[in-house]
Order: C-alpha cells, then sequence, then structure tokens
C-alpha cells in the first residue's frame, strides 16, 4: 500500500507556488498622473461663487498672468477672491464710474506677488505690496492685522476679515473675501501740493501787492520841494516891502 502525504503539506507546498503565479500575472499599478499646471480660473470655477472676478480676472489679462508667473517661475503668489456678494454689495454705481485702466488697478490690488500662508499673513510686515500701481508707478498697499487666528485686510478705505482659504499650497494662496478691497486712492484723491498754488500778485513796480500800504507817502512826506520854495520866497518879500515902506516913510 502507497504511502499517502498528509494533506496540510501539500497545501503548504502548493501556497508559495501560487503566490508567485499570481505576482507575475498582475499588472503593475501605473503611477500616478503628474499634476497639471496651475489655473485660478479653474480653482475658482469650482467653488461657483466668483463669476464676477472671474470675468474681471479675464478681461484684464490678470488671471493669464498669474498662471503663468506661478506655472513658469519659483515667484509665489497670494489671492485675494472677492465673492459675487462682495462685489453686488458695492455701493451702487461703483464699477461703473471706473475706467478700464481703474479696473485692472482693482483686480491687481487683489494679487500679491509672494506666496502667503494664513499664519503668514498674521505677522505679515505692513504694507504690503500689491500687483497694483498709480499713474506715477507707485505702489498700492494693503495693511494685515491678526488676532486669535483671526486675519483682517485693510486697503484703507475698506476692511474686511479674511475667510476661507480656497487654496494653500505653494505656489499660489487663494483666499475669500466678503468685499472688495476699492483702492484708497480711488476715494481719497491727492489733495494739490503746495506746488501747484498760483504765485502771489505783484504790484506794477515789481514789488509784492501786500506792500502797498507801507509804500504810501506819510502825510508830512507829501509837501513837495518846489512848494517850500514858494512859501519861503513869500515870506522874503513880505519883509522887504515892509521895510521899503518904513524907509519912505
Amino acid at each position: 500500500m502507497a504511502h499517502q502525504q498528509p494533506l496540510p503539506l501539500i497545501l503548504l507546498s502548493i501556497i508559495p507556488l501560487f503566490f508567485i503565479l499570481t505576482q507575475a500575472q498582475s499588472p503593475t499599478a501605473p503611477a500616478p498622473a503628474p499634476a497639471g499646471p496651475i489655473d485660478i480660473f479653474a480653482i475658482l470655477k469650482k467653488e461657483g461663487q466668483y463669476n464676477t472676478f472671474i470675468k474681471f480676472l479675464n478681461e484684464s489679462q490678470v488671471g493669464n498672468q498669474i498662471n503663468n508667473q506661478v506655472n513658469n517661475s519659483n515667484q509665489g503668489m497670494t489671492v485675494l477672491a472677492p465673492s459675487d456678494n462682495a462685489f453686488n454689495n458695492l455701493p451702487s454705481g461703483t464699477l461703473n464710474q471706473l475706467n478700464d485702466q481703474q479696473k485692472v488697478q482693482l483686480i491687481l490690488n487683489h494679487v500679491i506677488p509672494k506666496f502667503y500662508t494664513f499664519d503668514d499673513l498674521q505677522t505679515v510686515s505692513n504694507p504690503v505690496r500689491t500687483q497694483a500701481t498709480g499713474p506715477k508707478g507707485e505702489p498700492f498697499g494693503l495693511n494685515f492685522t491678526g488676532n486669535n487666528n483671526q486675519v483682517n485686510v485693510s486697503s484703507g478705505s475698506v476692511v474686511t476679515n479674511i475667510y476661507n482659504a480656497i487654496r494653500k499650497d505653494p505656489p499660489l494662496a487663494v483666499y475669500q473675501l466678503d468685499k472688495v478691497l476699492v483702492p484708497s486712492e480711488f476715494t481719497d484723491p491727492k489733495a494739490p501740493s503746495s506746488n501747484d498754488a498760483p504765485a502771489p500778485a505783484k504790484a506794477k513796480n515789481g514789488t509784492s501787492g501786500d506792500k502797498t500800504t507801507a509804500d504810501e507817502p506819510s502825510p508830512a512826506s507829501s509837501t513837495k520841494p518846489n512848494d517850500a520854495k514858494r512859501i519861503s520866497g513869500g515870506i522874503l518879500g513880505l519883509i522887504c516891502g515892509v521895510f521899503l515902506m518904513g524907509t519912505l516913510s
């Protein structure tokens, strides 16, 4: 009678072989696809409440500038994105009163040419320069204040809180705003400088007009020299006449 091998030993010898065969036949798992380029438009569209801001980013070409910088350079950026409600809550006619250049400045005032985390914004040195500049190249700035994990931002004329971080990974941070950061340069026009003040009027003789009173002659000096000669001559004639009358008599 043939000797029978115990069943457990048979199974133990088959399992390693089965494992080797399944590993050899199973396809290799695909490597994760590389992340696509950063697109500020896609980021905001996904949230669904930034249609007005997207419109201005597109019309001003600022959105393309953001995408180009964060995808083709080592310099990060921070975008403060006002929601549709923020634009709707602007005073009536605010956007219509802006010319094309001011509309671009308005959008650029929400773009910072540096990557900031939420913690960074609580301790950042103010003012923080934005991408917006004035007619003479003067930069626009924002002021940030942090307290108890809450960050406020001010444009000088508008103050609001920074809420949800729409995107917080470098090189691009995007934060939600519930107000539009209208630059103070739009609401507080620069007062004319002293150089623009008209020069004081001058008198015809070249002296300042405020010296006319001092230049008026005094009553004592109003008598002319010729008048004094006539008076002295009359007195002398009178004395001579009296003397002649006395001798004749």
